[in-house]
């Protein structure tokens, strides 16, 4: 009897152990059994700017800045020297000629460029030479195709003569020159282009070059001289 109240006892302390043990256990479990939920994913990147608009450019004719060139010959004046009271290039023979320059259309009718050019003569061993640097600009009679235009300028004139002494007669002797002179000139000019693409042209041009420097010879004596003339180049210009 005793022992059937001994094992009743021991069943009843192990029952109320388990009542009391078992939440406790299973919060621990919980507790340390659970799956930890992953961190939220960082929010999406900002949506990338788009490209902004390509600059503003022109339509109707070609516009924007350009480069050109052109190669040809210069023909010098050649006026009796008593027409205008003054020395000229006159005996010269005609001598090369060309530019490069930098220019901006700033309407279907009109552009400004900046050009460095050089044209030249020679009479035998005498040679005369100038190199312009001007500022200029083009009125031109829009056209897809085919563009006629006149241009003008004005700039600074480096011109050099280099003549060899002449004897007249024995009381009249040119002492020849070597010496340059820097002055201020302009030029006007008629041409075309002929675009082959919106990009390129080619380029015919008559450019009347217009300066008259003072020079000093060999033996001090002063003189101006007329080293005016025409130049017909020939040349490309490309936009861009």
């Amino acid at each position: 009897m005793k022992k059937s109240l001994v094992l009743v006892l021991a069943g009843i302390l192990a029952s109320g152990f388990a009542a009391v043990a078992g939440p406790v256990g299973a919060a621990e479990y919980d507790r340390y059994d659970r799956e930890i939920s992953a961190p939220p994913p960082p929010p999406p990147p900002p949506p990338r700017r788009a490209a902004g608009p390509p600059p503003f450019r022109p339509a109707g004719f070609h516009a924007g800045p350009y480069l050109f060139g052109n190669i040809g010959v210069f023909e010098p004046n050649d006026y009796s020297a008593d027409y205008y009271s003054t020395y000229n290039l006159e005996g010269y023979s005609s001598g090369l000629s060309g530019n490069v320059g930098l220019g901006s259309r700033l309407s279907p009718f009109a552009a400004i460029e900046g050009t460095v050019g050089y044209f030249s003569a020679d009479r035998g061993s005498d040679d005369a030479s100038v190199v312009p640097v001007t500022i200029g600009g083009r009125f031109i009679l829009p056209n897809p195709t085919f563009e006629p235009y006149f241009g003008a300028g004005i700039g600074v004139y480096f011109a050099r003569l280099n003549e060899q002494p002449i004897i007249f007669s024995p009381t009249l002797i040119y002492p020849g020159t070597d010496d340059s002179d820097t002055t201020i000139g302009g030029y006007f000019s008629l041409g075309m282009d002929v675009w082959l693409n919106p990009r390129a042209a080619l380029n015919l041009e008559g450019r009347y070059q217009m300066v008259q420097p003072t020079f000093t010879d060999k033996l001090g004596g002063s003189f101006d001289l007329d080293m005016s003339g025409w130049e017909l180049n020939f040349g490309v210009r490309i936009n861009f």
